[in-house]
């Protein structure tokens, strides 16, 4: 097989790594600017590298240092979604977090990998009427690079969330066939399948064999809401002295995911960096009084279960460790991502073979 090297840009704790890693490719580095990602990246994923460095401060000659000789070069990256996320109701002018997007795209444009593949919140292709999504593809182009994009819907990945992905490739030798549902809508991983074998705790204890299943604490009047709530409920079931001040107003009549229990049986809904909060979305366990641990969390990202995100003798701090999970690309997805990269190297092998004995005369 030919080898298959990987450079992930935005790479967080490692979940799309970890994913690609399950499909067989070998993965050289990381690179991030939350040096807090480092030890859960390179505990988990042995051999890959973990590199301490904002986008802004990346030149492309240290990406193409990465990558050995004669070998497909392969760069992916996740730009942080959240100027993009229908969560956060921004414009983006005034947020430049945005333009962390045009960076990569001009990193991809002097490295020139083989393949590329960047995901995001399908938000993204309208966001500032399509101009920034529009010219991510226009600068690719321009190089040579094959666009190919897709709106996935996870649980028909065998990812355990109702939440949609933008996926896309840029290929030098073609387009990247993205990889159709595997999934019919009765085959749907839900979270009872991702969560339930775990020991039950209470709000604000922990596991005692597991640091990771910690449960955030809740006050005497959230205790009470969750313990009135139903799986798929809102506070709309609520006794009117639960329900808060901000849904009392007539703009907050319309917001009704949030303090809720999650269903067993269905996907739950998107993890974000605030699952641990009950007050954040419907993060309710479905039965247990308290919302999600830290490492149910984990599960619904697809994480294996023993996958380690702090140093052994280090505080399990919510607010870090939900945010390493929540900003993660899921490691199922990473895996498909993977599938699809495969199946294109096999369709165009004859390209791929003569770009490599270039190389190899070069």
């Amino acid at each position: 097989m030919i080898e298959r090297t990987v450079v992930d840009i935005f790479c967080g704790v490692g979940g799309l790594t970890h994913g690609l890693r399950n499909a067989g490719f070998r993965v050289l580095a990381g690179i991030d600017a939350d040096e807090k990602c480092g030890y859960g990246f390179e505990h988990n994923n042995p051999e890959a590298r973990f590199i301490h460095k904002k986008i802004e401060d990346l030149s492309p000659q240290e990406i193409i240092d990465l990558y050995p000789p004669q070998q497909i070069k392969i760069l992916v990256g996740c730009a942080p979604c959240q100027p993009f996320s229908t969560y956060k109701k921004k414009t983006g002018q005034n947020d430049e977090k945005w333009m962390l997007l045009h960076k990569f795209a001009h990193l991809i444009r002097d490295v020139k990998p083989d393949i590329v593949s960047m995901e995001n919140v399908p938000s993204l292709l309208n966001f500032d009427n399509g101009e920034v999504f529009e010219e991510f593809v226009r600068l690719l182009e321009e190089v040579g690079y094959h666009i190919t994009y897709d709106v996935l819907y996870c649980p028909a990945y065998g990812i355990p969330q109702k939440r949609y992905r933008l996926v896309l490739f840029a290929s030098l030798f073609g387009e990247v066939s993205i990889a159709g549902e595997f999934y019919a809508p009765s085959e749907y991983p839900t979270v009872r399948d991702q969560i339930q074998s775990l020991p039950a705790i209470a709000a604000g204890e922990t596991d005692t064999t597991d640091p990771m299943h910690r449960a955030r604490g809740l006050s005497s009047i959230n205790l009470r809401r969750i313990q009135t709530s139903t799986p798929g409920g809102s506070w709309r079931d609520w006794e009117p002295d639960l329900v808060t001040q901000c849904h009392r107003k007539e703009t907050g009549k319309y917001y009704n995911n949030v303090y809720g229990r999650m269903a067993w049986d269905e996907p739950a809904p998107t993890i974000t960096t605030q699952f641990y909060n009950f007050g954040a979305g419907r993060f309710g366990h479905p039965e247990q009084d308290r919302a999600l641990t830290l490492r149910e969390g984990a599960l619904l990202q697809t994480f294996p279960q023993d996958y380690e995100f702090v140093a052994p003798n280090t505080s399990y701090n919510l607010e870090d460790i939900g945010r390493l999970i929540g900003n993660a690309v899921p490691v199922e997805l990473g895996r498909i991502i993977g599938h699809c990269i495969d199946f294109h190297l096999e369709f165009f092998e004859k390209e791929v073979t003569a770009t490599l004995n270039e190389r190899s005369s070069a």
